[in-house]
């Protein structure tokens, strides 16, 4: 079975949640003896083939883009090519360009769509894409919702015809290297084991702004890793406010990452719009048996940490709730060693990539026999 994999961009391009399911899934799939294509658009895009051990991805170059949206016209000329190789194509939503590539060349190809989140920051661009949108998903194949939370909550996915599938995204443990010993002692000796730790792109709906706010409440140190648009705003607000317990890290190796996620004494998360829609960050942490703690935003974030079970979930945009949390799992780490054993349970159960990769194989299966 050969399926080809849409998505606006990959590895080594961008670092994302989305691309990390893309490699899980198709390592995943290439496990279970299924061949897989990625195309996506590129800023380089040379070499234009990277031939990887699980996926071969083909790389267009963009020709333009509106908002969040890359169009390449010589991914448009070639995408026939891979129609023709493929028995299934299946699209991470949302990327207007993907719509019309099904819409225009591959209406006649059995598809499946996962749908990771709604369109929520574009809202005036909404009502032009709404048609194309609505168009796309009701002539595709099958849809994927990744929680049963984001099912509900979506007014897209609740308003179709057909209820959608729900797979959530998965990672496997071979995807985060196991942290070398002296890498293990160069991080404890700087940070301890007491820290609170986030890792994630800096982007404008992670909610950083509530978590560097309820530093100021708590003793407890604050850990961020990682680098983005946000970066510089952030650091100069914990500047502005004099705060020595908060820590910016900066873009952290994949090693680094996992010694830190072993060492923290729980993962913090204040994702505050539904632009977070899943939150692969928290899976990870569940894999390394963290106990979490997130906002209740209405997605998938809420799947994963279940209140009172994983961790702690708070309002969005609350510091004074959001420090609440911190003190009560600094101060009871009992609590937060039962919930992170529950957190590493509930991953075992539901997010492995195994799982996800299985799942999808049983769609793609029952779509070629149809």
């Amino acid at each position: 079975m050969r399926i080809l994999h849409v998505y606006k961009t990959y590895y080594p391009d961008t670092t994302g949640g989305i691309e990390l399911v893309l490699m899980q899934l198709t390592r995943g799939l290439a496990a279970l003896g299924v061949e897989s294509r990625l195309l996506v658009l590129s800023p380089q895009a040379c070499p234009e083939v990277l031939d990887l051990p699980y996926v071969k991805v083909y790389r267009y170059p963009i020709t333009a883009q509106l908002a969040s949206n890359p169009m390449s016209w010589a991914a448009w000329r070639k995408f026939g090519d891979h129609l023709r190789w493929a028995d299934i194509v299946h699209y991470q939503f949302p990327w207007p360009f993907a719509d019309l590539l099904h819409l225009c060349k591959a209406r006649h190809k059995p598809s499946v769509v996962t749908y990771q989140s709604d369109v929520v920051r574009q809202k005036r661009l909404m009502t032009l894409y709404r048609p194309l949108q609505d168009r796309f998903l009701a002539t595709v194949s099958r849809v994927v919702a990744t929680s049963p939370v984001y099912l509900e909550s979506s007014p897209v996915l609740s308003g179709l015809a057909h209820r959608p599938a729900m797979i959530p995204n998965g990672l496997d443990e071979s995807c985060c290297p196991k942290p070398a010993p002296e890498k293990l002692d160069q991080w404890k000796s700087l940070l301890g084991t007491d820290f609170f730790l986030f890792v994630g792109v800096l982007r404008y709906y992670k909610g950083l702004e509530s978590l560097i706010d309820a530093a100021s409440e708590v003793d407890s140190l604050i850990v961020i890793a990682g680098a983005g648009p946000e970066s510089a705003r952030l650091k100069k607000r914990a500047a502005d406010a004099g705060l020595k317990n908060v820590l910016f890290l900066g873009h952290v190796s994949e090693e680094d990452k996992s010694a830190l996620l072993e060492l923290a004494l729980a993962f913090v998360f204040p994702s505050h719009l539904r632009s977070e829609a899943f939150g692969m960050s928290l899976i990870e942490a569940s894999m390394f048996a963290k106990p979490m703690i997130s906002c209740e935003i209405g997605s998938g974030t809420s799947y994963i940490n279940l209140h009172g079970t994983t961790g702690l979930v708070v309002p969005p945009e609350s510091p004074c709730e959001l420090a609440g949390a911190i003190r009560e799992m600094s101060q009871d780490p009992s609590m937060a060693r039962r919930m992170g054993a529950a957190a590493r349970l509930r991953y075992e159960q539901l997010f492995t990539g195994t799982i996800m990769a299985s799942a999808y194989k049983e769609i793609y299966q029952r779509l070629v026999i149809q």
